[in-house]
């Protein structure tokens, strides 16, 4: 045992009885989405179609913030990055999906607690699809999932059940008690008084889902959303529909949520526990959402209960997911690795102030490089960075030649609908995405469809007071040349610092292992 862990070991009697549980819901592309944003939107939004009481819970009993940015839209990075307290481009291998690997240098938030003398558990993921170990978790000898993963598909399970006779709410009932059951032997498990960190990962807001579940499981009305689109998706019925679905699968996350709230009250361990509630990215298969760098794809729900803290606050800094890390540290009692992105959110748990408390909290950066492997030929990244000021997002697109969404392909519409590699590869499929390039010629729709899938400019950049929904790019606007220069050298400061492979003169990323080493070759556009 290594001398560090070994002297935390010693200690861990005298300090557990001072340290804090950490329960962490973390969910998969479960965006911005919660009925507590409903109260402070100030306009209607999507949010007035969702009910999320066990959030708005966490809320009211602790802090909801505003302005949460994941550091990457795609799973695996934004989770390398939350693990880490990184960049995402700082993780190696880590940093994109397809080909990920966990370079074991780098510590990891669960593993620096274990050996802190925290007892630590997960169900479901927690990093990389496709890995089986969880690497920065520590691999499966802690995953609690024996009660069952039916969590992580919850309309499709719900539909195995509805086909056996049960009812919407006994389908509901069998389901939650798999995430019971699973959290309850984690808790069994521990030894006495000792503190834990439990991380449930369910993917139920991953594609895909079943059409019109958001309807019959939860009883969102697509029509309740008519009105409340955001401007860069089309209001129409199929498409208000599959948002319907989504929001649904969002209900779905906090009731298992819910769930253990109730455990954590029965067990004693309410008040001490910090509970977490986020998402790894925003919506999938939709425009603007996952694989972008706009707030539909990067602005997360994030609503944290704290023991002893101020109740009913709402805090306006900009926050990043990757600040979790050093603040589940601190909480710990570890002190943090060096040469970290994230920041710790203990000193606004634990203020009572709420709005803007630190002024220069007010940027986060913003970024990818590959998602799926097939989406270009060649396996290339569509590399990207953004500064996400508060009124103000800049985005630098390194390759504006490349489609940002994956090479065109002619595919079948089912195919658009259930194979997400069919074409525009980093979209996921979707009706949505069918239904966008379905309609790519017609004079109504053909804008939403450039926006979406076409190629874009080196620069992007949108002034949020105006356009919250990121819909008028102003970077050649003669009024905001000084506000782009200012921005594009604040961005480039920001990734000199932090060293960033991207600025090289040959990046890693456009080399093997990130690519298969092939040049370029684009295809041609889908006539």
């Amino acid at each position: 045992m290594r001398p560090l862990a070994l002297l935390l070991l010693l200690c861990a009697p005298a300090l557990a009885a001072d340290r804090l549980n950490i329960l962490f819901v973390f969910a998969d592309d479960w965006g911005r989405y919660a009925s507590a944003y409903a109260k402070i939107d100030g306009k209607p939004t999507l949010n007035d179609a969702i009910s999320t009481p066990n959030v708005d819970r966490l809320a009211r009993e602790g802090v909801l913030f505003r302005r949460a940015f994941v550091n990457s839209p795609s799973c695996t990075p934004c989770r390398s990055s939350l693990l880490s307290g990184r960049y995402f481009f700082n993780t190696g291998q880590a940093a994109i999906l397809n080909g990920a690997v966990w370079d074991a240098s780098i510590p990891s938030y669960p593993l620096l607690l274990r050996d802190a003398g925290y007892h630590i558990g997960k169900s479901y993921k927690i990093w990389s699809p496709g890995t089986p170990n969880d690497a920065p978790f520590g691999g499966q000898q802690y995953a609690y999932e024996k009660a069952g993963r039916a969590p992580n598909n919850f309309s499709e399970e719900t539909e195995k059940l509805l086909a056996q006779g049960v009812t919407v709410a006994q389908a509901r009932s069998q389901i939650l008690d798999q995430v019971r059951g699973n959290f309850d032997a984690f808790l069994a498990a521990r030894k006495p008084d000792q503190p834990w960190l439990y991380q449930f990962g369910t993917t139920t807001t991953h594609r895909t889902w079943i059409k019109g579940s958001g309807k019959a499981h939860w009883g969102i009305d697509p029509d309740a959303l008519k009105g409340k689109m955001p401007g860069f998706l089309p209001d129409v019925p199929e498409i208000r529909e599959d948002v319907a679905d989504y929001l649904g699968e969002c209900q779905a996350v906090d009731a298992c949520l819910g769930v253990l709230l109730a455990e954590l009250e029965a067990s004693g361990e309410l008040e001490r526990t910090v509970i977490v509630a986020s998402g790894d990215h925003g919506m999938p298969g939709v425009p603007h959402g996952k694989c972008d760098l706009y707030d539909h794809g990067t602005s997360v729900t994030l609503a944290i209960r704290f023991p002893g803290g101020k109740p009913g606050r709402v805090i306006d800094d900009i926050v990043r997911i990757p600040d979790l890390c050093p603040t589940f540290l601190e909480i710990g009692g570890v002190n943090p690795p060096p040469a970290l992105y994230g920041r710790s959110l203990l000193p606004i748990l634990k203020s009572e102030q709420q709005g803007q408390i630190a002024p220069s909290h007010d940027w986060a950066i913003l970024g990818r490089e590959r998602h799926v492997a097939s989406a270009r030929e060649g396996n290339l990244p569509y590399p990207m960075r953004a500064l996400r000021k508060t009124d103000f997002l800049y985005i630098r697109n390194f390759e504006p030649d490349r489609w940002p969404m994956g090479d065109p392909s002619e595919a079948t519409e089912a195919e658009l609908e259930g194979n997400t590699r069919a074409g525009y590869a980093d979209m996921d499929a979707s009706p949505t995405k069918a239904w966008i390039i379905r309609h790519q010629n017609d004079p109504e729709w053909k804008p939403y469809f450039d926006r979406a899938l076409g190629k874009r400019p080196g620069e992007e950049l949108y002034d949020l007071s105006k356009d919250p929904d990121q819909l008028d790019n102003v970077a050649d606007h003669p009024e905001y040349a000084a506000k782009k220069k200012e921005l594009s050298e604040e961005l480039t400061g920001k990734l000199e610092a932090a060293n960033d492979p991207r600025l090289a003169a040959d990046p890693v990323f456009e080399h093997a292992p990130y690519t298969n080493g092939e040049p370029e070759k684009q295809k041609k556009p889908r006539p």
